[in-house]
């Protein structure tokens, strides 16, 4: 049965003269769009491992070559260069860059594998010598990126390690990643040795661990700092009281200054997230929110319309 050409570049929503930098960009926002970490939907999942898969050919040089010179009609240029003797099956391009995900769902799909070589198989492919000639010099491998999701409480015990696995046209291998204190929205750490293999006997690239905290609906993440919002009832925010705010240890007792406003910050120094070095620590800021009651007695009415009788 034939195997469907995949268009690697409808994928990632790029033209066909992209430049590195325009697929790297459109690779980095949809597998961002599309991780399984962060996007439940149905189909989400094939998605991202769509994207991967052409990344993985498109910011490779050598394949993407391949894969052009081969276009939608593949199978017959793949024909034609077997029956010329030309292509002896090297299981894919030597080196290259490696494709990581997290957690399960198997490999690249049936297409890459026959062009490209899967992971041992027997369904070989074939190498970029064999269609345009050379030999593969040897090269340094390319610096591979990864993301990690971690959960505010995640953020908050940082120093902590944890495993992940990382899977590509090599095979599969588990590392471990030491988290510092001081990780935030954004962070690159950088594990050196651990990217794509070198060609030729080249030293191997090194591995980019980009960090991801996920969403908590109770808090606004900037940089080390947190946002929270909190109701205060019209009568504290006039007289002054004490409200509840929520900091990712718990619920803490805060002061409500009279004569408050709705969108007044209060401000709980060093209740944000762990900074790097020592034991600093971002703020915790509470934006408030005044509730004005919605169903009042006739008693509660009579007040009201007394307080308003005195600022007429």
């Amino acid at each position: 049965m034939s195997i469907a050409y995949k268009d690697y570049y409808e994928i990632l929503g790029v033209s066909k003269t992209a430049t590195e930098q325009e697929i790297k960009s459109a690779y980095r926002k949809l597998a961002k769009k599309y991780h399984p970490d962060v996007n439940k939907t149905p189909g989400a999942e094939q998605k991202y491992k769509d994207v991967n898969e052409a990344y993985e050919v498109l910011h490779d040089p050598e394949k993407r070559q391949k894969y052009d010179a081969l276009g939608p009609n593949w199978e017959a240029a793949q024909q034609f260069g077997r029956q010329g003797g030309g292509f002896q099956g090297f299981g894919g391009f030597p080196g290259g860059g490696v494709h990581m995900e997290f957690g399960d769902g198997g490999g690249f799909s049936e297409f890459f594998q026959t062009i490209f070589g899967n992971m041992g198989g027997s369904a070989r492919g074939f190498s970029a010598s064999d269609l345009f000639g050379g030999r593969a010099r040897t090269a340094r491998g390319e610096d591979s990126e990864v993301q990690i999701t971690l959960s505010l409480a995640d953020v908050m015990a940082a120093p902590l390690k944890r495993s992940m696995t990382l899977r590509g046209t090599a095979g599969a291998r588990t590392i471990e990643v030491n988290l510092p204190r001081g990780i935030r929205e954004g962070s690159r750490l950088k594990l050196r040795g651990q990217g794509a293999p070198g060609r030729g006997g080249g030293e191997s690239g090194d591995l980019y661990v980009v960090v991801h905290i996920e969403a908590d609906s109770r808090f606004e993440i900037s940089g080390y700092d947190l946002t929270t919002s909190v109701t205060v009832t019209p009568w504290d925010a006039v007289l002054g009281g004490a409200v509840s705010v929520p900091s990712p240890e718990g619920a803490l007792k805060v002061k409500v200054p009279a004569g408050s406003q709705s969108g007044t910050r209060l401000r709980l120094h060093g209740k944000g997230l762990p900074m790097r070095g020592g034991n600093l620590r971002g703020d915790l800021y509470a934006t408030i929110e005044i509730s004005v009651p919605q169903n009042v007695s006739s008693r509660e009415r009579e007040l009201w319309e007394q307080i308003r009788a005195l600022h007429a």
